[in-house]
């Protein structure tokens, strides 16, 4: 991934993007070409050397059968939105700006394990509802449903695990324009309602002022 050094990520920005309740695509390189599947994961830190995302495909889905070649990829995608030049405060004092994109993203690399196993499914998809049901005032539980039908639903998905190697992680949040285009910045995402990309933008020129920076944790190649 191309990332300037302003757009370098702190490890611990690493470590909230990996943690955060979303989906990120699986791509994995097998001999009938490239696949790639849209899925929710869950990132463990204690499983491997450098932690483990963990998610589910349909059990039709072929993605899980076919052998990974190499190293299998998942994309892990944080807020992003259009950033207009005229929320610039240089637009008015010289004209010379223009459009971008502004982003947060992880690729991330490491070895796709197969869970087949209806133990290891169970606790996955128990965690996997915790997670995203914990901010509901009355969350559903895997256990609300019956027994018999959770058993059938478990039977139709298979369980696969990104065993982390390596991390490559940007951070694209105008931490290059001067502080009164991102305070434009900051305050045009809000009005338009992109509330985290702007809550991300303030971060990110908070870490800027008090000098923290610096490279995504994971780097290793795998041997």
């Amino acid at each position: 991934m191309y990332t300037p050094e302003h757009f370098a990520v702190h490890p611990d920005a690493v470590q909230d993007l990996l943690k955060m309740p979303a989906a990120a695509n699986l791509i994995t390189a097998t001999p009938q070409g490239i696949l790639a599947t849209m899925l929710p994961f869950v990132y463990d830190p204690s499983v491997g050397e450098h932690g483990a995302l963990q998610g589910h495909l349909a059990r039709n889905n072929p993605q899980w059968s076919e052998p990974a070649m190499g190293e299998s990829l998942v994309i892990v995608q944080g807020g992003d939105a259009y950033i207009s030049p005229s929320w610039y405060a240089s637009k008015a004092a010289h004209g010379r700006v223009v459009p971008t994109w502004n982003y947060s993203t992880a690729h991330v690399y490491g070895k796709l394990a197969v869970h087949d196993d209806p133990d290891w499914l169970s606790r996955h998809v128990r965690r996997l509802t915790d997670l995203h049901e914990a901010g509901f005032e009355q969350p559903w539980a895997v256990d609300d449903a019956p027994e018999r039908y959770i058993s059938g639903q478990l039977r139709a998905i298979v369980g696969v695990e990104l065993l982390i190697t390596r991390i490559e992680a940007k951070n694209k949040l105008s931490q290059n324009r001067p502080d009164a285009d991102v305070d434009g910045v900051v305050a045009g995402l809000a009005a338009r309602g992109e509330a985290q990309v702007a809550a991300d933008v303030a971060r990110a020129k908070q870490a800027k002022s008090m000098g923290v920076s610096g490279p995504c944790p994971v780097r290793r190649r795998p041997e």
